[in-house]
């Protein structure tokens, strides 16, 4: 038997770590500290998805974050391959964002965990507002959810039972 080793598979998204965080149990023996990583991965077409993993080591807790994201990994609604349909706010917890379609050359005007999001989505040009908490976990779950609120207007007007042209 040859021994065959696996070559790794080209990556299928990028990430980008959003928050990575010492977490402590306390037990009758002491504190027990952990890491806690939140990433978000996307190929920059459409494609976007979050997670949050947890382990001993940073190196370690990453690699889960990344796993649980590759696997929840949503579609979104881009128009002419560059900003969002129509305005949404998505909410987690207590934060909210605001998300806004744009001009062409606007860029994304957006910070921190949003701009994660959105750049990893391969929106372009989109202007945002977070409001409410400015915790980066729910502050980038509720992007996510802004992103799953768009619709398109052929999901509309099948919604609908109309044709595009009306709805126009």
């Amino acid at each position: 038997m040859e021994n065959k080793r696996k070559e790794p598979r080209p990556k299928q998204f990028e990430e980008e770590i959003i928050n990575v965080s010492r977490v402590t149990k306390v037990t009758k023996g002491g504190r027990h500290f952990r890491f806690s990583a939140t990433v978000a991965v996307g190929d920059k077409n459409g494609r976007v998805g979050l997670g949050t993993g947890k382990a001993n080591e940073v190196p370690d807790a990453i690699k889960k974050a990344v796993q649980h994201a590759t696997k929840n990994v949503i579609r979104v609604a881009i128009v002419d391959g560059r900003t969002i349909p129509h305005e949404a706010i998505g909410v987690q917890g207590a934060s909210k964002v605001l998300l806004k379609p744009a001009f062409k050359g606007t860029g994304v005007k957006a910070g921190g965990p949003v701009r994660a999001v959105l750049e990893l989505a391969g929106i372009k040009d989109v202007l945002s507002k977070s409001l409410g908490s400015n915790t980066k976990i729910n502050v980038a779950y509720a992007t996510l959810n802004a992103l799953k609120a768009q619709k398109t207007v052929e999901e509309v007007a099948k919604l609908r039972g109309k044709k595009v042209e009306e709805i126009l």
